[in-house]
C-alpha cells in the first residue's frame, strides 16, 4: 500500500466530544480520513458515566469492549458486555452505554453504512451527560416519553454528525 492510501490517527490527537455524556473520539471517518462507508472511534467511560440513549436510522453499530465492563441498553433491555466481548446493534435500535462498575471502561465502535447526510445519522432520544448509577433507564422527556431530537445541521465537532455511538 502506498503512503497516499495510509491514514494513521492517534486517539490522543483527536479532541474528545462529551455532548452525549462520556468521552468520544471518532478516529477514522469522513472528516478525519475521508472514509465513505462508515467510521470507527473509541469511547472512554468513567465509573457512573453513560452515553445517552440514541439510535442510527441508517447504520449498524459494532461495539467491542477493550477494558472494563458496560451495560448496553438495547430498546430498554440491559445487556452486560465485558472486556474481550463484542455486541452488534442493528439499525434503528435505541441504545445507551452505561458504566455501572467501579472501574473505567473503554469501547471501540464502528458504524456503517453512513447516512445520506451527516445530520441524519444520529437521533438522540434522551438528554446526555448526566452520570447514572445502577440498572434501569435514564432520564426521559415529559410524561415518560423519550425526548427525541435530531442532530442539528451545520458544522460540529469531529464525530458529532458522524453519529457517534
Amino acid at each position: 500500500m502506498s503512503e497516499r492510501g495510509r491514514r494513521l490517527v492517534a486517539a490522543r490527537d483527536v479532541p474528545p466530544d462529551r455532548r452525549r455524556g462520556a468521552e468520544l473520539r471518532v478516529l477514522l471517518g469522513p472528516r478525519t480520513v475521508g472514509s465513505t462507508s462508515g467510521f470507527l472511534g473509541v469511547a472512554n467511560l468513567a465509573p457512573g458515566e453513560r452515553i445517552a440513549e440514541h439510535y442510527h436510522p441508517y447504520s449498524e453499530e459494532f461495539l467491542y469492549v477493550c477494558r472494563g465492563a458496560l451495560l448496553v441498553d438495547l430498546d430498554d433491555e440491559p445487556v452486560p458486555v465485558q472486556a474481550g466481548e463484542a455486541l452488534y446493534v442493528p439499525v434503528r435500535v435505541r441504545h445507551r452505554l452505561r458504566n455501572v462498575s467501579t472501574e473505567p471502561a473503554e469501547v471501540v465502535f464502528h458504524l456503517g453504512p453512513l447516512a445520506p447526510r451527516p445530520e441524519l445519522g444520529h437521533v438522540d432520544t434522551e438528554p446526555g451527560a448526566s452520570p447514572v448509577v445502577g440498572p434501569g433507564p435514564a432520564v426521559v422527556g415529559a410524561a415518560g416519553a423519550p425526548a427525541a431530537r435530531e442532530a442539528p445541521p451545520g458544522p460540529a465537532p469531529a464525530g458529532a454528525a458522524e453519529g457517534v455511538p
